[in-house]
């Protein structure tokens, strides 16, 4: 039998390790909640860094497997949500996670396609190619701890703002992380992007190209800034500590994709990050946001819509 306290345990070191700024947000929901979003949190993070050849993030390593590594995630989750033990503690805590909640295969299934993407060496060639990878490996997430955090899963509406949230890391991320991609042989900046900028296939780490790419970094940081603008809508449908926290995590993030507008040229010289003082501002600003639940009227129009199926 799978111990849940141990498991839970387990999950809180993964995200003490691999993501101070989550960490942070997820103090201020309510204790079962905030125990359910780091099982789920350590699923993925273990599946990533199966993926990436990581420990907790951090550089990525070459992974001469990839597609056996895929199989290992795809029957190790299988098993986990048939409430089999599979001897890996970050399976079973998405096992826990989802007797719990109702998490579906489907949803699983949604987020592992990223890393089937990222296995086939897959490269965005328009703006709807970026969005989709951005919905498997972060939108998809969104989705599920959405339900983790109560949302029913016929309440699509309420899902597709959560997803938004999702979009929005993963392009802030993009953004942050263009330098850092490049070194480990990879670009998220669609083919159409670069076209259109006159950036050839692999040049745009080129010095001659840092004012091309400060543009770019601008363009992913003002979508980054309409998807969050939109979760925030999404979050009012939430129980009161799970709004807080999730819109301190708009906030904390979101200073991830405005840093690097701003930082221009210089985006990529050092790693951005949020500082503790901005995250202990944005808890503030977020706790009188959640009072007033009111947030400014934002229609989808325009925007990247999850698949149905």
């Amino acid at each position: 039998m799978r111990d849940r306290a141990a498991l839970v345990a387990f999950a809180q070191e993964s995200i003490a390790r691999g993501s101070k700024s989550f960490r942070f947000a997820s103090r201020l929901f309510d204790r079962t909640t905030r125990e359910r979003v780091w099982l789920l949190y350590a699923w993925c993070r273990k599946c990533d860094d199966m993926a990436d050849g990581q420990d907790h993030g951090g550089a990525m390593a070459v992974v001469d497997d990839p597609l056996e590594r895929l199989a290992m995630i795809r029957d190790l989750t299988a098993k986990a949500l048939e409430g089999i033990p599979t001897g890996e503690p970050a399976f079973d805590c998405l096992g826990i996670v989802a007797q719990e909640c109702g998490l579906t295969a489907k949803m699983a299934e949604d987020v592992i396609e990223g890393f089937a993407l990222d296995a086939a060496d897959w490269h965005p060639r328009r703006e709807n190619d970026l969005y989709r990878y951005c919905y498997h490996v972060a939108g998809a997430v969104g989705v599920m701890m959405a339900v983790v955090m109560g949302v029913s899963p016929d309440e699509e509406a309420t899902l597709d703002r959560a997803c938004d949230l999702g979009l929005a890391f993963q392009l802030a991320n993009i953004a942050r992380d263009i330098a850092e991609d490049d070194a480990a042989g990879r670009c998220y900046l669609p083919d159409d992007w670069l076209a259109t900028l006159d950036i050839g296939p692999g040049e745009h780490m080129r010095p001659h190209n840092r004012k091309k790419l400060a543009l770019m970094g601008r363009w992913l940081a003002d979508e980054a800034e309409q998807y969050e603008a939109s979760a925030r809508i999404g979050a009012v449908e939430l129980p009161f500590r799970a709004r807080w926290a999730v819109l301190s995590a708009a906030g904390i993030y979101g200073d991830i994709a405005r840093q690097v507008r701003s930082a221009g040229e210089h985006a990529w010289d050092q790693r951005i990050y949020t500082s503790r003082p901005e995250k202990f501002r944005w808890v503030k600003t977020a706790f009188a946001d959640a009072v007033a639940n009111n947030p400014r009227p934002m229609d989808r129009s325009g925007l990247w819509t999850r698949p149905r199926d």
